[in-house]
C-alpha cells in the first residue's frame, strides 16, 4: 500500500522563527520537491501576505507533477483569495481548516460547536465550486471531542471534502492514543471510504514521526510532513524520517511511500541553505553523522559488513563515496562528469562559473570532496544578480584596529573604491561595503561552519540583513574566512537591490 506525502515546508516550514523567504527561493525548493516525487506540495497561505500570494502563484504556474496546495481559514474571503493564487496549476487543491477543540472553540474562535461545523460546511463547499479536491482540517483535534470531530467529517465529506486531515496541532499526542483516535475516526465516520485520511502531527513532546507512523497503521493513507522537520514551534514531523521509517521496515508495516529516495539528501541541504536552519549533526537520515562511525569496533564491523552496523545505505538518500579525485590537475571533462554523478545538471554557463571556481579553490587546497563541490555549485546557484560586484578585498588588522579596502562595481558602472576602519576585520570589511552601497541596513545573524575538515577547510559563512523590516540571507563559502564573509554580506546586498529594483524603488 502507498502512504501519500503532503509536503509542508514552503507553508508549516517557513512559519519557523526567523525563516523567510522569498519567491524564487520559495520556487527553487518546490521543484526539488517535484524532484523528489511528493504528492503534494502546500505552497502557502496566500491572504497573509501579497508576497505569499505572489509565491504561491508563481509555483502553480510554473511546478509541473505533485498537487498544489493553498491553504485558507473557512471564510470565503481566504477561499477566494487561495483560488485566485492556484487556479493556473494543472493539480490544484483548496485546503481550508478550523478549530474543533473546546479550548479553542471557546477561547480563539468565540464559537458553538454548532458555528463551527456551520462555518466548515459552507467553506468546503465554496471551494467545491471551485475545485473537486478540497481538503478539510480539524485543528486541534487530538484535544477535540471524539463524537464532535467524526460529526464534522461526516458533514464535510458530504460537501465534497476529497481528503480529511485529522492534526495534532499542539504535538500533544502520544503514539498509542493518537493512533486509536485515527482507527476511531475511520469507524465512525459512514462516508470515511469517500475520503483519504490525513494527518499532521507537529513535535512539541519529540514524537511526531511516531505519531504520524501509529496513524499510519491505523488506516491514514496520507502524511503531512515538512523536509528536516521544520515548523512552528518544535517543528513537524520530518519527511525524511517517515520515508525511509516505511522504507527501511516494509517488512513490518507493509507500506511505501512514491518518494524519489535518491534525493533525499539534496533536497534537505536545499532547505536547510536557503532557510538558514542548521541541520543538527546527529539528525535522524540526514544528518552529518547518520552515517558516520568513529568507534573502533563500529568500524570493524562496517568494513567487515556494512549491515552489522547500518540498517540503511546512505545511496537509498543520494549519497554517494568520493571515488574520482578532484585536484588542480583535474579537467572540465572529469570536472562535469563528477557533478554529473552528483546529479547536478549544469549548462555552459554554469558549468564554466563553476570550473573557474573549482580551479581557484584547488590551487589552494590541493584534492577536493564531494563536499567541496557541493558547496562550489551550491554557492554559485544561490546567488542573486550581481547588482554590485566585489572586485577587490584587502583587509590590514593589528592592535585592535582594522582597515578595509574594497573596490566594487555598482549596478555595471564606473568603479568606485571604499576604505573603513573598524575594531574587527569583518566589521571594517562590512563597513566598507555599506558605503558604497549606501543601504540602510542591519546585521541580524552572522553564522560560520566548516563545511569540510582541515586546516584548508571551506568556511562558509551565512548572513541575514534587515531591511526596512525584511530579512534577506546571504551565503559565502571560501578558505579565506574574511572573503567569505564579505561574499555572504554582499549576496544578501543584492538580494535587497533587486528587491527594490522590482519594487521601483
Amino acid at each position: 500500500m502507498t502512504v501519500k506525502i503532503f509536503d509542508t515546508t514552503l507553508r508549516d516550514g517557513e512559519q519557523s522563527p526567523g525563516v523567510s523567504l522569498n519567491a524564487e527561493e520559495k520556487l527553487r525548493i518546490a521543484r526539488q520537491l517535484a524532484k523528489l516525487n511528493v504528492d503534494v506540495i502546500e505552497a502557502g497561505f496566500p491572504v497573509a501576505s501579497q508576497g505569499d500570494f505572489q509565491a504561491v502563484q508563481k509555483i502553480a504556474r510554473e511546478v509541473e507533477g505533485p498537487i498544489i496546495a493553498a491553504l485558507a481559514r473557512t471564510n470565503f474571503e481566504d477561499i477566494d483569495r487561495a483560488w485566485e493564487a492556484i487556479k493556473d496549476s494543472s493539480n490544484p487543491r483548496i485546503h481550508t481548516f478550523i478549530a474543533t477543540s473546546p479550548i479553542h472553540m471557546e477561547f480563539k474562535l468565540k464559537k458553538s460547536p454548532a458555528e463551527v461545523l456551520e462555518n466548515a460546511v459552507k467553506a468546503v463547499k465554496r471551494a467545491k465550486g471551485y475545485t473537486e479536491d478540497v481538503e478539510f482540517s480539524a485543528e486541534d483535534a487530538s484535544r477535540s471531542e471524539r463524537d464532535f470531530l467524526c460529526k464534522i467529517f461526516q458533514a464535510v465529506i458530504e460537501a465534497g471534502a476529497t481528503t480529511i486531515n485529522i492534526p495534532d496541532t499542539v504535538g500533544y499526542a502520544t503514539p498509542g492514543e493518537f493512533g486509536e483516535l485515527v482507527g476511531y475516526v475511520c469507524e465512525n465516520v459512514s462516508n470515511i471510504d469517500q475520503a483519504e485520511v490525513s494527518v499532521h502531527c507537529h513535535n512539541d513532546l519529540g514524537m511526531g514521526v511516531a505519531n504520524s507512523i501509529a496513524a499510519v497503521e491505523n488506516g491514514a493513507t496520507q502524511v503531512e510532513c515538512a523536509v528536516n522537520g521544520i515548523g512552528e514551534r518544535a517543528g513537524n514531523a520530518a519527511l525524511e524520517e517517515i520515508a525511509l521509517a516505511l522504507n527501511t521496515r516494509q517488512d513490518y508495516y507493509n507500506q511505501k511511500t512514491a518518494l524519489n529516495l535518491q534525493e533525499i539528501y539534496r533536497t534537505s541541504r536545499l532547505v536547510s541553505q536557503l532557510t538558514g536552519m542548521d541541520i543538527q549533526f546527529n539528525k535522524a537520515v540526514v544528518g552529518k553523522n547518520a552515517f558516520a562511525h568513529e568507534a573502533g569496533i563500529h568500524q570493524d564491523g562496517v568494513i567487515k559488513e556494512r549491515t552489522t552496523y547500518e540498517i540503511m545505505d546512505a545511496k537509498t538518500i543520494g549519497l554517494k563515496e568520493n571515488r574520482i579525485v578532484m585536484g588542480k590537475h583535474s579537467g572540465r571533462h572529469a570536472f562535469r562528469d563528477r557533478l554529473a554523478e552528483m546529479g547536478y545538471d549544469l549548462d555552459r554557463e554554469e558549468l564554466n562559473h563553476c570550473f573557474k571556481r573549482f580551479k581557484e579553490l584547488a590551487d589552494r587546497k590541493g584534492e577536493l570532496t564531494g563536499l567541496d563541490l557541493e558547496a562550489i555549485v551550491e554557492d554559485q546557484f544561490g546567488q542573486s544578480p550581481e547588482l554590485l560586484q566585489l572586485k577587490l578585498l584587502q583587509v590590514v588588522t593589528g592592535n585592535g584596529i582594522s582597515t578595509a579596502t574594497v573596490h566594487m562595481l555598482k549596478e555595471g558602472e564606473k568603479m568606485l573604491e571604499s576604505v573603513c576602519s573598524e575594531g574587527g576585520p569583518i566589521d571594517a570589511a562590512y563597513e566598507a561595503i555599506n558605503r558604497v552601497a549606501g543601504l540602510d541596513c542591519r546585521l541580524d545573524i552572522f553564522k560560520i561552519d566548516a563545511i569540510t575538515g582541515g586546516k584548508d577547510a571551506l568556511g562558509n559563512v551565512t548572513v541575514k540583513v534587515e531591511h526596512e523590516e525584511e530579512l534577506f540571507l546571504g551565503r559565502g563559502v571560501s578558505t579565506d574566512i574574511i572573503k567569505a564573509s564579505a561574499v555572504a554580506y554582499n549576496n544578501a546586498l543584492n538580494k535587497i537591490m533587486a528587491a527594490k529594483s522590482r519594487k521601483g524603488r
